[in-house]
């Protein structure tokens, strides 16, 4: 398959099946338990239609926005994800030159494979800091400090991983940060030999924002189940945002939100935006769909608190649906994910060059020549 075979995120997904090894593509595509939930994020957006208007003189459209106080080209987060460097050499470093390339917000995780400094001073556009509260307070202490240090536009306190979901394809696999070579999973890394001399020849995996207070997952290899179920902290509650929110002194969201009651919370403790999002599905199995929720939480909170609809977003049209639902963006992971899997960089600037197009494209269709057009009028749920 060739990068021009591309034409939608589910053709990266397929190239990306044929170019990783089965336990590193499952970790990627899988999630927690049946992955009924991670399912529903994407079928979520076929419950509701939209309703185009038309002769609206669209030759010209701005498909802008300004979300956390930065402007972006798009109404388009890449949301923050771990282990990039296992999924392409280049890991972080191409998703974050091709976030600048298409004037994108992106984000990067706790446990990335590149340094909070080093994306710091790599781009210029919107950033964010995936935050995950360890048990240790001083490396908590140390990477807020060093986002501070880095110029981070925002921290994404992420609030849904008390517990590692069971992921059951990674525990078929034996996946683990770094990857074993397990008897089980050999014949699949001797296949893959691209990936496989990329892996063992380029420089050494390392999560560089831990490795100096923890081993477990660079020098141990670890699940990320079970690094999340023994290096989180599970006494994490609203006083402990409230506290890193003060500590870090900067705009700040809290990724994982999924109830009204916990959006009307985030409000009352000052946090800037809300990324509503059950982590792709990796954590409970069984939870709604983020689209599915994004009315009640916008009728609870709307206009009081910047609301980024996560997950399962595929096309265009699911980011102009969440929208006029009453998000001010959506995000995704698993969109880019895919396409740095097939092709690294250069993957990922394909993907995102065909999202803005149907972006465009549906934008016109839709009659509206600027984001904040797009409203509950045009929508329809079946």
């Amino acid at each position: 398959m060739r990068l021009s075979d591309c034409h939608n995120i589910d053709d990266f997904r397929r190239f990306a099946k044929g170019r990783l090894p089965w336990p590193v593509f499952d970790y990627i595509d899988g999630a927690g338990d049946d992955e009924l939930t991670k399912a529903r994020n994407t079928a979520a957006y076929a419950s509701a239609d939209l309703v185009p208007n038309v002769l609206a003189g669209v030759e010209h459209i701005d498909t802008s926005c300004t979300l956390m106080g930065r402007e972006t080209a798009l109404p388009l987060v890449l949301s923050p994800t771990a282990l990039q460097r296992v999924f392409y050499w280049q890991g972080e470093r191409a998703v974050a030159r091709a976030a600048e390339k298409f004037g994108l917000w992106c984000g990067i995780s706790s446990l990335a494979t590149i340094s909070i400094e080093e994306i710091g001073a790599m781009i210029q556009t919107p950033k964010m800091f995936q935050l995950y509260v360890h048990k240790d307070q001083g490396l908590n202490a140390s990477m807020i400090e060093r986002c501070k240090a880095a110029k981070f536009d925002a921290i994404a306190l992420t609030v849904d991983t008390i517990v590692g979901g069971k992921r059951e394809r990674c525990l078929r696999s034996g996946f683990s940060s770094p990857p074993r070579f397990t008897p089980s999973s050999l014949f699949s890394y001797a296949t893959r030999p691209h990936w496989t001399l990329n892996y063992l020849l380029r420089e050494n995996f390392r999560l560089p924002n831990l490795d100096t207070h923890v081993g477990a997952g660079t020098s141990q290899p670890v699940s990320i189940q079970e690094y999340f179920s023994t290096m989180l902290d599970q006494s994490m509650d609203w006083d402990t945002a409230a506290r890193i929110r003060q500590d870090w002194g900067g705009t700040f969201c809290l990724k994982g939100i999924m109830s009204a009651s916990d959006a009307r919370r985030a409000v009352e403790i000052g946090a800037d935006a809300i990324m509503i999002s059950n982590h792709g599905g990796r954590q409970l199995d069984g939870s709604r769909a983020p689209f599915d929720q994004l009315q009640e939480i916008v009728d609870t909170v709307g206009g009081q608190i910047e609301i980024i609809c996560d997950g399962g977003i595929r096309r265009g049209t699911h980011v102009l649906k969440s929208l006029c639902a009453g998000a001010n963006s959506a995000s995704g992971g698993r969109l880019y994910l895919y396409a740095l899997a097939a092709a690294g960089q250069a993957g990922v600037e394909r993907a995102l060059e065909i999202m803005r197009d149907e972006i465009v494209r549906d934008m016109k269709l839709m009659g509206v020549t600027a984001v904040n057009q797009l409203n509950p009028e045009m929508l329809r749920w079946r």
